[in-house]
């Protein structure tokens, strides 16, 4: 029987997550992308919520394609807020739009997101060892700087327990507890770019 983080639960869906996704790194700028949305858009909700409307995510936001998302206007805004499968709130849609031109203008800068955002843990996962999940902050100086940077360069719904929660997601931090399977795996696959 494998062991697992016990947030996740014995939801099948969530268990899926936790095996496959938490805490992989992850470069892909459109991932990048929709992880970030995904995560302000479960500001006060669990993510199991939005798990459940993931999939009706990536359709109402064309598969999370910043160009696209970021030209969304008026009429787009009122007919995602008439969508049932996702999350609608009017801040955290305008919210994702805002994010959506920010993000493009990281990527012009920096050449893209994946490059910005990797720098503040020197390309390298930060690897923990959590033996409880209380033990796992909400929080850190590391999250507090992306945030603070991002708000920096107009970023909404950044805050740094959000950005915590993402860096968590997309493997920046391995925040799975010591006794899970999945530690060990990703500890293993960590790897500085430039060193493979």
């Amino acid at each position: 029987m494998k062991r697992r983080c016990d947030w996740c639960g014995t939801d099948p869906l969530y268990v899926k997550y936790h095996d496959r996704e938490w805490g992989s790194p992850q470069h892909d700028d459109r991932r990048l992308f929709e992880m970030l949305i995904l995560e302000g858009m479960q500001a006060g909700l669990s993510w199991i919520t939005i798990l459940r409307k993931r999939e009706a995510f990536q359709e109402a936001f064309d598969r999370f394609d910043p160009a696209r998302v970021a030209e969304y206007g008026g009429k787009k805004v009122r007919r995602l807020l008439q969508n049932e499968g996702i999350i609608r709130n009017r801040l955290k849609i305008q919210a994702a739009i805002q994010n959506a031109r920010a993000f493009l203008k990281v990527q012009e800068e920096f050449g893209s997101f994946d490059l910005y955002l990797w720098q503040f843990v020197q390309n390298r996962p930060v690897q923990n060892r959590w033996r409880k999940r209380k033990e796992v902050p909400p929080r850190t100086e590391l999250s507090d700087a992306l945030s603070k940077d991002l708000k920096k360069r107009g970023f909404k719904f950044v805050g740094s327990t959000i950005c915590y929660a993402f860096m968590q997601a997309i493997g920046m931090v391995n925040d799975h507890v010591v006794g899970c399977f999945r530690h060990e795996q990703i500890k293993r696959s960590a790897v500085r770019r430039g060193d493979s």
